[in-house]
């Protein structure tokens, strides 16, 4: 993308609503805009974030066995009715009544209508288990939006379920999206500590949520430091034996790891005191295991092995994938701007022609521009270098290939990490080697 053709329209200033980092960040880099309270557009550069996001979603979803599908956001009240849910979820849910009288909702999750979709045409226990999810945009009505996309009442979210013929097997499915995310957070350049959690108004009796850790998150978290340490990615467990899973599940609880509402004091004074930590985290994923509560009351039955009919067990679990955007960039900037992972980030290189018109400064920039395929960016605006220097750090591109006339009389470039904030020059080649 050319950013003198681009939509990305980058502020000086910080808007007066903005409260906390990633909310400024993501206004002045371009990523969204508001248009109604706790609504945002994204722009093309935050749609990017969003969709690399997702493309990771998908792939450690498919490599767990987990299928994507695609539900309304509109739903009918009468399944929620079934469920006993409709009433009691409160003033958070948007109700609606169409031309024709009907209650219809828009949904905030989707339990009630997995299982009645499932309900439809599962009618064996051979046909189990079924791991299912989608990724959709969802609305809660909240008293008080704010933050951004961390607390907004539309947002964009993974939500998968899992149906199984016993809790055996349902407590398998559970284990395996519990290291299915804990890979995907890790590809995301994030860590992610798993801690046991309230199952809330999903229901169940068991439930995790995923923390990244950030000043302005809003729980106060405990924790043992050998959890950032574990490389899931690498390890051996595999999604189909039941006895690896059992095994990483016995890993994760095997190291200490509360929010302040199931904080032990007696257990957190166990852990060595090098190993404590203990701040402020953000929730970017919940999974619950609540057997057949929904399925159950919605007369959900299969034929069983044995002539009877069987009642399925469920399990959720969600990703908050706007969410993710806002927790990563809490957790990674600094004051000139966003430092994304590589492996999220809108474009992988800036490419900054520092002499716009020169033509060896064009000539070099366009050959470089032309090797990324689309995904670099490169800065072609007629502006002073300081100002592509602030736009560069502002959105946070994990690198900056630099370009000026003296570099390309030499043959070289200069290469900047933004992590680091290290420079060197090289040649162009080199460049394209450590950045692609």
């Amino acid at each position: 993308m050319r950013l003198s053709r681009s939509f990305i329209p980058t502020l000086k200033e910080t808007p007066a609503e903005a409260q906390i980092a990633s909310h400024r960040l993501m206004l002045r880099a371009g990523l969204v805009r508001q248009v109604a309270s706790g609504i945002y557009a994204w722009l093309p550069a935050g749609l990017r974030v969003l969709d690399n996001i997702a493309t990771l979603v998908r792939e450690e979803q498919a490599a767990a066995g987990a299928q994507e599908m695609l539900m309304p956001t509109l739903q009918s009240a009468d399944l929620w009715r079934e469920s006993g849910r409709y009433d009691a979820y409160g003033p958070e849910m948007l109700r609606i009544r169409d031309r024709h009288e009907r209650d219809l909702l828009y949904a905030p999750t989707n339990e009630e209508l997995i299982t009645d979709l499932a309900r439809q045409t599962i009618k064996s226990y051979r046909e189990l288990p079924q791991m299912l999810y989608q990724i959709q945009w969802k609305f809660r009505d909240e008293v008080r939006p704010r933050f951004g996309v961390m607390r907004g009442r539309e947002f964009f979210m993974k939500d998968g379920y899992s149906f199984d013929r016993d809790y055996e097997s349902a407590v398998a499915s559970y284990r395996r999206m519990m290291l299915s995310y804990m890979r995907t957070f890790q590809r995301m350049g994030v860590r992610a500590i798993p801690m046991l959690a309230d199952t809330g108004p999903i229901g169940g009796e068991l439930s995790h949520e995923f923390i990244v850790l950030a000043p302005t998150g809003e729980s106060q978290v405990f924790y043992d430091s050998t959890l950032e340490e574990l490389d899931y990615l690498k390890s051996d467990f595999s999604y189909e034996n039941h006895e690896d899973l059992a095994a990483f599940h016995g890993l994760i609880n095997s190291y200490y790891a509360a929010t302040e509402e199931k904080h032990d004091e007696a257990r957190w004074e166990a852990v060595p005191a090098a190993n404590r930590r203990s701040g402020r985290g953000i929730e970017v994923g919940q999974i619950f295991y609540f057997g057949t509560k929904y399925s159950d009351k919605m007369n959900f039955r299969v034929a069983g092995h044995d002539g009877k009919t069987i009642t399925p067990e469920m399990g959720s679990y969600g990703i908050g994938v706007s969410r993710l955007v806002g927790a990563i960039i809490e957790a990674s900037h600094d004051e000139a701007g966003i430092i994304w992972p590589a492996a999220v980030a809108p474009f992988r290189a800036a490419i900054l022609n520092l002499r716009v018109g020169d033509a060896g400064c064009d000539r070099v920039c366009e050959d470089i521009y032309a090797k990324f395929g689309g995904a670099a960016l490169l800065d072609d605006r007629d502006e002073r270098a300081g100002g592509k220097f602030a736009d560069a750090d502002l959105m946070g591109h994990p690198w900056q290939i630099i370009v000026g006339p003296r570099g390309v009389a030499a043959g070289t470039v200069e290469l900047k990490n933004r992590a680091t904030g290290t420079r060197e020059e090289v040649s162009v080649e080199s460049a394209l080697s450590r950045v692609l």
